[in-house]
């Protein structure tokens, strides 16, 4: 496998790593129809934990079956696929080598009472994403919950045993909690911070999902509007977001969201795109779809990253 220069240049950016590590973010970039191209699209089915089996796979019943998601991952010539440790299980001997592999490595449910604090539980290992065959294990943090400090700690000590064993961290950070609106969520303040956090924690690929023109904190608001941040267009906030992540020099995905429309979806990816984004990692708006429907979108998709000069 022949590294092409832009992404020798992307595996220059992690000075700490070693040569497992970089060898498995290099399969990542090196993978699918956009292999060698910098850009990713990854294919996350983790939202049975999430949101449970029947709002997550009712839509499109074949989806129940773990063999589905990795057939679909494959047949998209997608980067990777990432999902909890069951799923993985399921399908880790019959795609054995087909597809890098992401292991999720905590998870939520939305039967825990509304009022706690947003937090994950611990639900795969290291060992496991080796066992497994895993080139990174994914983790999920939320800023603003009064948990952030706990996930922050175990993510620490996950991600160093993840990395002396050669894999790549890929954190989602999510901002919610008691101290944050439902606007402020997805507000360009907070994700960006969001997004500076994990690149802090050491993740080497940032999900983060597409920020709003909103301002959420007020002493961040004099800044932005002193600096004059540039922040009105999607395209803007992307820009702004990859400058927050030691000035472009770690991967960020964007998430695909709630469901939508495909002209929805692709009118975003053109500004995530603009913006200088580095893909997208998509879940719903792929496998609650039709297969034959899922696969034209996902191509229209990877089309606009190929598009990208």
């Amino acid at each position: 496998m022949a590294l092409t220069r832009k992404v020798k240049e992307i595996l220059s950016w992690y000075e700490s790593d070693n040569a497992g590590t970089k060898a498995n973010l290099a399969r990542m970039l090196m993978t699918g129809r956009l292999g060698g191209s910098g850009k990713m699209v990854i294919l996350p089915v983790d939202q049975g934990f999430e949101h449970g089996p029947a709002r997550s796979f009712a839509a499109n019943p074949d989806a129940y079956d773990p063999h589905y998601h990795f057939k679909l991952a494959i047949d998209a010539g997608l980067n990777a696929f990432a999902a909890p440790l069951g799923m993985i299980e399921a399908g880790a001997d019959t795609f054995a080598g087909a597809i890098p592999l992401i292991l999720k490595v905590n998870s939520s449910n939305s039967l825990v009472a509304k009022d706690c604090a947003p937090d994950q539980a611990v639900t795969g290992t290291v060992r496991d994403a080796l066992r497994l065959g895993c080139g990174a294990i994914g983790f999920t943090i939320y800023p603003g919950s009064h948990q952030a400090h706990n996930l922050m700690e175990e993510i620490r000590e996950l991600s160093a045993e993840a990395k002396s064993h050669g894999l790549a961290v890929v954190i989602w950070s999510y901002p919610r909690g008691a101290g944050l609106s439902k606007d402020g969520e997805t507000a360009i303040d907070v994700t960006a911070y969001a997004a500076h956090m994990a690149a802090l924690l050491g993740a080497h690929i940032i999900k983060v999902k597409p920020p709003t023109a909103f301002i959420e904190q007020a002493e961040a608001k004099k800044v932005y509007e002193k600096e004059k941040i540039a922040i009105g267009t999607l395209a803007e906030r992307i820009a702004h977001i990859k400058q927050t992540t030691f000035g472009g020099r770690r991967l960020v995905i964007f998430s695909g969201g709630g469901a939508k429309s495909s002209a929805e979806v692709l009118e975003e990816i053109q500004g995530i795109a603009a913006g200088g984004g580095d893909g997208s990692i998509m879940g719903r708006n792929a496998f609650q779809r039709p297969k034959p429907e899922a696969l034209t979108l996902l191509s229209d998709i990877i089309g606009i990253y190929k598009a990208v000069k």
